[in-house]
This record gives structure tokens, C-alpha cells and sequence, in this order.
């Protein structure tokens, strides 16, 4: 650094700087070389300078880019703090998810019982081909004779014609019978009911067959189950031959079928 005086001025040229004023130069132009072409001096300027009126020195390039840069600096900074926070500001608030598993309870299931597969069935052999034999037949060919010796009757197949009222069977209808004298029947069976056996408290249900012919009359009863009374089964049987009974349809034809009744003797 160099400093001037009052009175004295500087002045350069390329590759030398010299000292002017109203003295002789004290300086000469070999000593002048020593400064270093191409380095910036920056001048300073004391009180003594502004006393006398003269125009300070401005400041280096260097200088004045730094104090630029310094203010540019704060004002980015600040800048760049006002940004964020009207960032922050303006978009909504992020909030983190839940992303906790849910717990879900273990079940005991019972497991379906074990399907067994069965083996696929065995291959069947085809059946061979029958072959007819070249047999000789004697012309003189005679049929035994049938005896009842050689066929019992045990054997033989029961005849065809037999009377549906012999025995209990089922003949098919469409239509059942109904009862249409109810109330007559309960009021003969108050009177069939053996005395004795009211009075002695003796009671029971006996189930009938009965056998309807195509008019609705009943033409036979077999006890099916017994009461366990003689008396009170032929009772059972007295008040079933009183039953009149709108006859069993087949169809679009009366039929005669056979029906079970039940028929109960209680005592009141």
C-alpha cells in the first residue's frame, strides 16, 4: 500500500508508477520497475485528504463485488426463509398413515372326515363267443310223464283266481272310503261296550281290517291286533258291521278295498 502526501501526486504507466510534484523526482525509472506489473493496488486516502479538498480514491473492484455479494447473500437467505415457511403455509399438513396390522384370532376348524376313494372296479373280460356244437338228437325222444308224486303242491304257484276278501291285501285306489254315519257309530259303540267290563274298568283298542265292497257295506273284519279281551274284539267287530262308507274310487270306478280301522273302548 501506498500513501500520498499534499503536494504530491502518483502517476503511472504501464509496468511503473512515479512520483510527481514540485520537487525533482527522487525516483528513477529503474527503481519504479521493482513494482510488480499486473498486481491491483488499492489506495487508501487519510483525513489530511479531504481536509485539502481533494477526491478520495474509490474502492477496488474486489472490494465492492464483495460488499454486493454479502447484501445479495442476506437477501436470498431471507428469501429463501419466506419460501418455506409460505410453503409450509399454503399445502395441507401431511400426516402419516396407520400402517399397523390388524390382529385377527385363530379358529379351530375341524376338518371334514377323509373321503376314501374306492378303487376303480376290476376290468371285465369280455365274454367269448359261443360256439354251437354239432350234437346228434335221437329221433326217438320221449317226455316223462307229470305226477302229483314228482310236483307236491308245496311247489306249485299260487292260482290266479282268488277272491280279494279272503285275505288282507292291498288293492290300489285313487279316492279312500269315508265314514258317513260317525256319529251312529259312536253311540252303537256306547252300547256294545260290555257291561261287565265298563264296570270293572277294563278297557282297550282293537285294530280291524275291513273289507268295503263297491256299495260302502263292510263285508268282512279280521282282527289285526287284539285288545287282549275276547269280548272286546267281538264288540270291535259288531260296531264295524254298523259302518256305511262312501266307497274307494280307482280312478273313475268304485272298487272294493280293505281298510284299516281302530276302534278304542275307554272307560270315562
Amino acid at each position: 500500500m501506498m500513501m500520498r502526501r499534499s503536494g504530491r501526486g502518483l502517476s503511472g504507466r504501464k509496468g511503473a508508477f512515479a512520483v510527481r510534484g514540485s520537487e525533482t523526482e527522487s525516483k528513477t525509472e529503474k527503481e519504479s520497475d521493482r513494482v510488480h506489473p499486473g498486481i491491483p493496488l488499492t489506495f487508501a486516502h487519510g483525513p489530511g485528504d479531504q481536509d485539502e479538498g481533494k477526491k478520495p480514491l474509490r474502492a477496488s473492484a474486489n472490494e465492492a463485488f464483495k460488499r454486493a455479494s454479502q447484501q445479495r447473500l442476506s437477501i436470498g437467505l431471507i428469501a429463501a426463509v419466506m419460501a418455506h415457511v409460505a410453503v409450509f403455509e399454503v399445502f395441507p399438513k401431511m400426516e402419516a398413515e396407520n400402517l399397523t396390522a390388524a390382529v385377527t384370532a385363530l379358529e379351530m376348524i375341524e376338518l371334514p372326515p377323509e373321503v376314501v376313494i374306492p378303487p376303480p372296479p376290476e376290468h371285465v373280460a369280455r365274454p367269448a363267443t359261443p360256439k354251437v356244437a354239432a350234437v346228434e338228437l335221437d329221433e326217438d325222444v320221449t317226455i316223462a310223464p307229470t305226477t302229483f308224486a314228482s310236483n307236491p303242491v308245496e311247489n306249485l304257484a299260487p292260482p290266479t283266481n282268488v277272491d280279494p276278501s279272503d285275505r288282507p291285501s292291498f288293492i290300489p285306489y285313487t279316492v279312500a272310503p269315508a265314514l258317513r254315519n260317525k256319529e251312529e257309530v259312536l253311540s252303537y259303540l256306547t252300547r256294545a261296550y260290555p257291561s261287565i267290563l265298563k264296570r270293572a274298568g277294563i278297557g282297550g283298542a282293537v285294530v280291524l281290517w275291513l273289507y268295503i265292497d263297491e256299495q260302502g257295506q263292510v263285508q268282512r273284519s279280521v282282527v289285526a291286533e287284539s285288545s287282549g279281551n275276547d269280548q272286546l274284539d267281538r264288540a270291535a267287530q259288531e260296531v264295524a258291521a254298523k259302518m256305511q262308507w262312501n266307497p274307494a274310487m280307482n280312478r273313475d270306478k268304485r272298487t272294493a278295498v280293505w281298510l284299516s280301522q281302530a276302534i278304542d273302548f275307554s272307560v270315562a
